[in-house]
């Protein structure tokens, strides 16, 4: 006989569940999951939102003209991904590495007021 874990928590009250749709998940992922999992769940959606609201920010910037110092020859939207030099990928995969160890809750951070207790959930700052 085979068991589960998953303690079919009930979603519906999380905060976003509102009407018309309440809970919404069409394609179930949530389904058989715990809290912690529809936390880190939750905290991933809000991080890969705010990176592609910076990517669109980022496309449209770069397609008004504006460049960095010494990057005006590199074209703007999907052509400038055969024409960007190595070292400049190679900075960016650095700077995307070092953001990623940075991140985290500020209230582990020292200096932080320590009544403090970070925000509402993971990724909340």
């Amino acid at each position: 006989k085979a068991s589960s874990t998953a303690l079919n928590a009930d979603f519906s009250g999380e905060l976003g569940a509102q009407a018309p749709l309440g809970f919404f998940d069409p394609l179930a992922v949530c389904d058989d999951i715990d809290q912690a999992e529809f936390d880190r769940l939750r905290w991933v959606e809000l991080k890969h939102g705010r990176v592609a609201m910076l990517g669109v920010v980022g496309y449209l910037v770069t397609y008004a003209g504006i460049r960095f110092p010494g990057a005006e020859d590199i074209p703007s939207g999907f052509a400038a991904l055969s024409a960007t030099p190595g070292m400049v990928w190679a900075q960016m995969i650095a700077t995307w590495a070092t953001m990623e160890a940075a991140n985290r809750d500020q209230k582990d951070t020292m200096g932080v007021n320590s009544g403090w207790t970070g925000g509402e959930f993971i990724g909340d700052f």
